[in-house]
């Protein structure tokens, strides 16, 4: 802001209000040429308000170069002109005159008492546009003071400000500041304004000159001329011998040396002003010594001093340096500065947040504590600097914290800084503290009189202002948030009292926004107390709210739980102490609560750690027994603790000073001291003590059994794996494992992964051999990977553990031993791949054998077809020829033996099927019932479902064909067509047939991939089943072909019968009658057989079934009728004939007996016998 008046005060930026052009907004494309007029007007309007000037004394500012001037500064070249106010040298009497110029260079001099600096925005001024928004104008005070308060104001007060308020409105965050380099600057403008502050505060050094004679400079200047070293021989001998010269430069010498002790006898008192004050006071006296000493070696001192001792006057010579005291001063000077060169307080005073006062706290204590053991620098005067160090540590953290306008910002940032505070004074202590300590060890070194090293730090009161705020702020917040919307207290608001709480809280609150929280001057305070008492008048009347509540909500509670949970959600109030005493009737319900907890605590103890639900969970979890326990009882222990914080939590500290309360915590105490788990632990290492635990013994050992019998299993006691999980628990759990169990434990867990290997490859192996076992039919397959197995058991019955420890460490160091130290980890691998290679083929022949067994079985119940059986035995062959690529030992012998199986099972087949063709054959004749096929039933299993199915599905496709046979007559010759022979063949034949669905199947091999190999006994082994007819031990095969026969002769003895009708045409009659001859009997008997031979043919019937064939005598049968008719008739014609004559040869003999009778008398019969 302008002054209007000459006197040194702050400048400050401004720019003009007008220069009386009107705005023109019209655009050209290139500004005219610029009136100077307008420029003389604008500084006429401004120069008087600005720099008090008068009109009159305005003249002498527009002379004859001003347009110039102007031209130049308003064309592109110039940026900036200067209006310098300068004040005419006169007598006192007359009062002060001034007059001004105009100039594009600033210089400084001491009338100057005012310069304007006109800086231009642009490269170009317009003439169409208003020059107040063209140039930027800048007070700069002058005069007989330093401009470093003008300069620091015009920083500080001005710049730094206006820089902050532009960052802060764009909020582009800290990143974003970071990558422009915003912080950068920001520490730039700090470090500037604390250079004018310390250019400001530094003590005057005064200048000394030394006053030299004027005979004497000509003398020097002249021998300097000639190129010669000055002496007494360039000044003439009289005025050498001149007593009034000598007396001048004795007068001079005099006065040097006065003003040389000015600068010597120079001190400061170091408890007033600030530590860069006395930084610059010794720094500035070093250097203003120095100047000293250099003037004092120059030719015109060397020259006086000669002509004074060439004079005699050794009283002004011999003491010159003893009187300045310059020496020792210097001495001096330079050992204090061992201190004050690079003092990092520049780190202090131009921090910008509290981590850099932090930072530079640390780097100042420590260049003060390093340096004062070098340096002879006073304790007396270091106290005093270290307590100018705490002013400065107290004015940049009230910068710091100032700058946040800490109750405007949020409640976290708040705690933040103010954690970051209150951390920053304890490192200060903590400093201060080793300070202290290195300040007695150098004065008691230093043999100095003893003071109290005591350092009053000026930030005390700060401190002790920023602990409470941060205090009241946490209370004030927890307040807030517990009267805020989701608390569950705003339904209290219009209920009791009439009043919002949380606007009550925010209006409280806003009392305190309105003061400078961090003033602790004694004004400051009052302020503070007043706010804080009006504040506290407020929320007094929320508190009586809250509390109504509280007791309304801790009265409805239906059990402790609830209360508790209640307790929970208003803790945050309970710091209050008014809230605090509303609750104090609820302790005996609280501590009689715990009591049951406690109590619940005590039974689960009780029930013992191996019989609780933890006990299961440490086992899923591979916790061990012991730290398992130790881990239960700390839960249980915390648990307790829970239960005595929460009483503590509700009810306040020194809640065990009642007596209920007393009584609860020595109940907790004793409880706690029986969930000690130390002698657990140290029972559990009188155990492994006492046991050994060593890794050594043979790798295998052989177990025998309870139930008879041997097993193998690893020499690895299982406690051993449990030993180093328990040392790794009990680490973790902060136990002190004894060296000598930790190293057990190493070794363990060294040959661990090969333990667990073995034993998982021992538990395959014996659960491999149980599987051999159980599938009796596998062993010759697997008989060589179970060999292979056995041979690597053997092996490693040499080995022993001690060798798996020695080689782990052995395998660190030295990188060769792989291959000889690594055999035996090479074993536990080979072991297990092994056993691993043994099990796979078991469990894939396994497999195998039990699609070959389905396969087998299904031999015995499948469909009586080729290709029934095929499809099974190609099922075998293809599983054989797997078994055969994967190599498995003994396939030959094996596939014999099933060979033999399968042969059995097709030997029933093929008993079975001849038993059922039997059956079919030797049925009935009437063609309609069969036979049962008992043997069947009895061979094979009741099957149901699909078996039975199968079953009937056999015996109806096991038919056999019946033949027919025509019994013809041709050329009165009977035959029969086809002939008998050709039935027996077409049976035999289909016997063949059926027999052959199984003697034609191709045999299993095992060689199928075998090239070249026993080609002899290839070509003559048998491919088929066609051998099993001669297997079987009965007549089974012999009866088809009897029934053959039988059948054969069966139609033999019917078909004979037909065929003894031929004789009918090949006999004669009168043969026959001839052979009958007169008997009448054989006549009647002939008769007699005749009718019996006519059921033959003298049927309706036109066929004879013999069950398989059938005899078709339609064609012959009516003829043989006939021809039988015809012999009947003329046999019976002729028996006619004969029995005629016969009964009339009896009807005679029997008429000529009657006669004979009748001429007998009867007398005759009665006198005696007659014989007729």
């Amino acid at each position: 802001m302008a002054t209007t008046n000459g006197n040194a005060s702050a400048p400050s930026l401004t720019t003009s209000t007008s220069n009386g052009v009107p705005p023109n907004d019209g655009h050209v494309d290139a500004p005219p040429p610029f009136d100077v007029s307008l420029f003389r007007s604008y500084l006429l309007a401004l120069l008087p308000p600005v720099l008090g000037a008068y009109p009159e004394e305005l003249v002498s500012l527009f002379d004859d170069e001003f347009e110039e001037k102007v031209s130049r500064f308003a064309a592109e070249g110039g940026g900036v002109i200067y209006v310098v106010k300068v004040k005419e040298e006169q007598e006192e009497d007359i009062p002060l005159r001034f007059y001004y110029q105009l100039t594009p260079q600033l210089t400084y001099s001491s009338s100057n008492v005012t310069s304007l600096a006109l800086i231009k925005r642009g490269p170009t001024l317009d003439p169409l546009t208003p020059l107040a928004t063209q140039l930027h104008i800048l007070n700069l005070f002058g005069g007989e003071e330093t401009p470093y308060e003008g300069l620091h104001a015009v920083v500080s007060c001005g710049m730094k400000p206006w820089f902050d308020a532009f960052v802060g409105a764009r909020g582009v965050g800290k990143d974003g500041d970071s990558k422009m380099g915003i912080p950068m600057t920001k520490r730039k403008f700090a470090e500037l304004e604390l250079s004018l502050l310390h250019l400001q505060q530094n003590v005057e050094i005064p200048e000394t000159h030394l006053v030299i004679h004027p005979a004497i400079q000509r003398a020097v200047e002249q021998a300097q001329a000639m190129g010669q070293r000055p002496s007494i021989s360039h000044i003439p001998a009289k005025l050498l011998n001149d007593s009034t010269f000598l007396n001048s430069l004795h007068g001079h010498v005099n006065q040097w040396i006065k003003s040389i002790q000015a600068v010597t006898k120079l001190t400061r008192d170091v408890s007033s002003g600030t530590a860069s004050q006395e930084i610059n006071f010794w720094l500035s006296l070093e250097r203003a010594l120095e100047g000293i000493e250099a003037q004092l070696r120059t030719e015109e001192v060397n020259m006086v001093m000669e002509c004074l001792r060439n004079a005699k006057r050794f009283h002004a010579t011999v003491s010159f340096i003893a009187d300045t005291g310059l020496n020792s001063s210097t001495d001096l000077v330079h050992k204090y500065n061992q201190l004050m060169k690079d003092f990092p307080l520049n780190e202090l005073l131009s921090a910008t947040d509290l981590d850099k006062i932090q930072e530079s706290l640390i780097l100042i204590f420590g260049h003060i504590n390093r340096k004062l053991k070098l340096s002879p620098y006073p304790i007396r005067r270091a106290l005093p600097l270290v307590e100018a160090i705490s002013r400065d540590f107290n004015d940049q953290s009230l910068r710091v914290l100032t700058s946040h306008r800490l109750p405007y910002t949020p409640y976290e940032t708040f705690d933040r800084l103010l954690s970051q505070t209150m951390n920053i004074f304890r490192t200060w202590d903590d400093l201060i503290k080793e300070f202290t300590n290195v300040a007695r060890e150098v004065t008691r070194r230093r043999s100095e009189k003893f003071i109290p090293i005591k350092v009053v730090p000026a930030h005390a009161k700060l401190q002790e202002r920023t602990r409470y705020l941060k205090d009241w702020r946490k209370q004030h917040e927890q307040l807030a948030v517990m009267t805020g919307p989701t608390k569950g207290l705003r339904s209290v608001t219009k209920e009791v009292g009439g009043m919002d709480m949380e606007e009550e809280v925010k209006e409280a609150y806003e009392v305190i926004k309105r003061i400078d929280v961090l003033d602790v001057s004694v004004e400051g305070t009052e302020i503070w107390v007043a706010a804080e008492n009006a504040y506290n008048e407020r929320v007094a009347r929320v508190e009586n709210q809250i509390i109504a509540r509280l007791r309304d909500r801790l009265g409805t509670a239906r059990n402790a739980n609830e209360m508790f949970r209640v307790f929970s959600k208003f803790n945050a109030l309970f710091v209050r102490p008014k809230i605090r005493g509303a609750i104090q009737e609820y302790q005996t319900q609280l501590i009689d609560s715990v009591k049951e907890d406690i109590k619940r605590l005590h039974d689960k103890f009780k029930t013992q750690y191996r019989f609780s639900e933890a006990y299961h969970m440490s086992q899923m979890r591979d916790l061990p027994p012991i730290a398992g326990a130790i881990i239960w009882a700390r839960q249980i222990e915390r648990q307790l603790l829970t239960y005595m914080k929460r009483v503590e939590d509700v009810l306040g500290k020194g809640w065990e000073l009642y007596a209920e309360g007393q009584k609860l915590q020595s109940e907790s105490t004793a409880f706690r001291r029986k969930l000690d788990t130390r002698p657990v632990f140290e029972a559990w290492l009188h155990d492994i003590n006492r046991r050994d635990m060593a890794v050594n013994g043979r790798l295998f050992e052989i177990v025998r059994l309870r139930g008879g019998g041997f097993q193998l299993a690893v020499n690895f006691d299982p406690q051993t794996i449990t030993l180093f999980k328990e040392v790794r628990n009990l680490l973790w759990l902060n136990f002190q494992v004894p060296h000598m169990i930790t190293n057990m434990a190493k070794d363990a867990k060294r040959v661990y992964p090969h333990a667990v290997s073995l034993m998982e490859t021992v538990r395959t192996y014996g659960q491999t051999l149980d599987l051999v076992e159980h599938n009796q039919g596998i062993e010759w397959l697997v008989a060589e990977y179970r060999n292979e197995a056995q041979r690597m058991v053997a092996k490693g019955m040499s080995i022993r553990w001690d060798y798996f420890v020695n080689q782990y460490d052995t395998a660190r160091f030295v990188s060769g031993a792989d291959g000889r130290d690594n055999r035996h980890i090479q074993f536990v691998r080979e072991f297990a791949s092994v056993v691993s290679v043994l099990q796979d083929k078991t469990n894939n022949v396994i497999d195998l054998y039990r699609d070959i067994l389905r396969a087998v079985e299904d031999l015995a119940t499948c469909a009586y077809t080729h290709e029934a059986f095929s499809e099974l035995l190609s099922k075998i062959q293809a599983a054989i020829d797997r078994l055969n690529l994967e190599g498995y030992a003994n396939l030959e012998h094996w596939v014999a033996e099933l060979d033999k199986r399968i042969e059995d099972i097709l030997l029933q087949r093929l008993t079975h099927i001849i038993q059922v063709w039997c059956s079919e054959f030797d049925r009935t004749d009437d063609g309609d019932t069969r036979r049962d096929p008992l043997p069947l039933r009895d061979m094979t299993k009741r099957r149901t479902g699909k078996g039975a199915r199968e079953e009937k599905m056999l015996e109806g496709n096991m038919t056999v064909k019946p033949i027919v046979h025509e019994i013809r007559i041709q050329n009165q010759v009977i035959f029969l067509d086809p002939p008998i022979e050709y039935a027996r063949s077409t049976w035999i034949k289909q016997l063949h047939d059926w027999l052959g669905v199984i003697c034609r199947l191709r045999r299993i091999q095992s060689s199928r991939y075998e090239i070249g190999l026993q080609m002899q006994q290839n070509l003559t082994s048998e491919t088929t089943y066609t051998s099993l007819l001669t297997h079987f031990s009965d007549n089974t095969l012999e009866r088809p072909f009897a029934l053959i026969e039988l059948k054969v002769q069966q139609l033999k003895d019917y078909v004979a019968k037909w065929l003894q009708f031929q004789s009918l045409w090949d006999l004669e009659a009168e043969y026959v009658f001839n052979r009958l001859g007169d008997s009448l009997a054989h006549w009647q008997q002939l008769l007699t057989e005749i009718k019996k031979a006519r059921s033959t043919f003298d049927t309706s019937e036109t066929q004879r079934s013999f069950g398989v064939c059938v005899v078709d005598y339609e064609q012959v049968q009516a003829r043989v009728n006939a021809k039988y008719d015809a012999w009947q008739r003329d046999i019976l014609s002729r028996f006619g004939v004969k029995l005629g004559n016969a009964m009339k040869e009896m009807h005679a003999s029997i008429l000529k007996a009657r006669n004979e009778l009748e001429h007998h008398s009867i007398e005759g019969l009665v006198g005696g016998s007659r014989r007729f």
